[in-house]
């Protein structure tokens, strides 16, 4: 599944594609030390007389080709976003799957689309090609169990990834449908998750139903469920606090935000900036009109301690492109710049270039939260 997440995953580094990282999580093992366990055995039923391991040998390949399937389908999401303008950071395998962490919103419910479906269409055609192998091969012996069941869990994965809730890929469409009717991605966003929650009902639901009318699968069905459920569940609730941290409040301007800035020589003693600057953004401009940058207040302040008439130049912020907003730039872009830009304060300046105030970064998290 597509998704934005933080920086808190890790695992071990397969290789890049692309610069991209693929990472493995330590909880993949778990999952197809699981996927060996049940399906050995399994190998041995649907193909009588199997020489002993071989239904062993057989299982570990199919966790290692079911590996390969879930790579697949996110590499179909990678490829449509870099496709796109859509960074990605990394690509991702654990338990229940894998996530493709892009690191920019996309701007488009068409976007969003597009990425959702990606992976889905990649898993449909893995079904289809491991399908037709099933089907033009003898029916019996383990190599045809084995094409037959990669071909059955491509196609359930293209089926559970394309339910209508998030953080599944279905969600996403569902998302990106409702923002393309509505023009509001966070309505698109509640929506998709209320699906989610659904889809995490009706799995608990399957897997109490399976207990209770005793079947030969349910305490495999009731853990698989339950801990699916549990992921969906987390997932939207996590989508949903994304979205809110990224919606800007509405009836509020950027005016509303912003200090007023006020331009002072580089050269100027870095105590008397200080004391001028009186809660105001500070912009250091150079003798030959070039600004030196943003005056960094907790810079300047160790410095005045130290040396009170060095220049304020030596305690100022570079102006970089992406530290520059647009006075009339749309709420939810300014949210989305600020959040993946490693800065404290950005420069606001008018459709004439001119600056027309600084904005900090903890005023706009203040106002986001409030209007929450």
């Amino acid at each position: 599944m597509a998704a934005r997440i933080s920086d808190r995953v890790g695992g071990l580094l397969l290789f890049r594609v692309a610069g991209i990282p693929v990472l493995l999580a330590p909880s993949w093992w778990i999952g197809s030390a699981i996927v060996v366990a049940f399906y050995a055995p399994f190998v041995d039923d649907l193909a009588p007389g199997t020489a002993p391991g071989v239904g062993l040998l057989m299982a570990v390949v199919l966790a290692l080709f079911l590996g390969l399937s879930v790579l697949a389908h996110e590499l179909g999401h990678c490829v449509v976003a870099l496709r796109l303008g859509l960074p990605v950071r990394r690509l991702h395998l654990f338990l229940l799957g894998g996530s493709t962490e892009i690191m920019r919103t996309p701007g488009k419910p068409g976007h969003e689309g597009a990425v959702a479906g990606a992976g889905p269409a990649v898993s449909v055609v893995l079904a289809i090609m491991f399908g037709i192998g099933a089907m033009v091969m003898n029916q019996d012996g383990v190599v045809w169990v084995l094409v037959f069941q990669l071909a059955a869990a491509n196609a359930a994965v293209a089926v559970f990834n394309l339910l209508p809730g998030l953080p599944l890929d279905g969600g996403r469409i569902v998302r990106a449908g409702v923002w393309a009717m509505t023009g509001q991605r966070a309505t698109g966003t509640r929506v998709a998750v209320v699906g989610g929650i659904a889809v995490a009902i009706a799995l608990v639901a399957w897997a109490l139903y399976g207990v209770a009318e005793g079947a030969e699968d349910r305490w495999l069905r009731f853990g698989v469920c339950v801990l699916t459920a549990w992921g969906v569940v987390v997932g939207a609730r996590s989508e949903l606090a994304s979205e809110r941290r990224r919606t800007w409040p509405p009836g509020l301007t950027l005016a509303d935000l912003i200090r007023p800035v006020l331009q002072l020589p580089a050269e100027s003693p870095v105590a008397d900036a200080l004391s001028t600057s009186a809660g105001r953004g500070v912009v250091l401009v150079r003798a030959d009109g070039v600004a030196a940058g943003l005056l960094d207040t907790a810079m300047a302040e160790k410095l005045a301690a130290a040396s009170p008439f060095a220049p304020a130049e030596q305690a100022a912020e570079r102006i970089l492109p992406e530290t520059v907003l647009l006075a009339d730039e749309p709420g939810e872009e300014i949210v989305e710049r600020v959040q993946r830009t490693a800065a404290w304060q950005f420069l606001v300046v008018d459709l004439e270039g001119r600056p027309a105030g600084v904005l900090h970064r903890e005023d706009l998290r203040a106002a986001i939260e409030k209007g929450v």
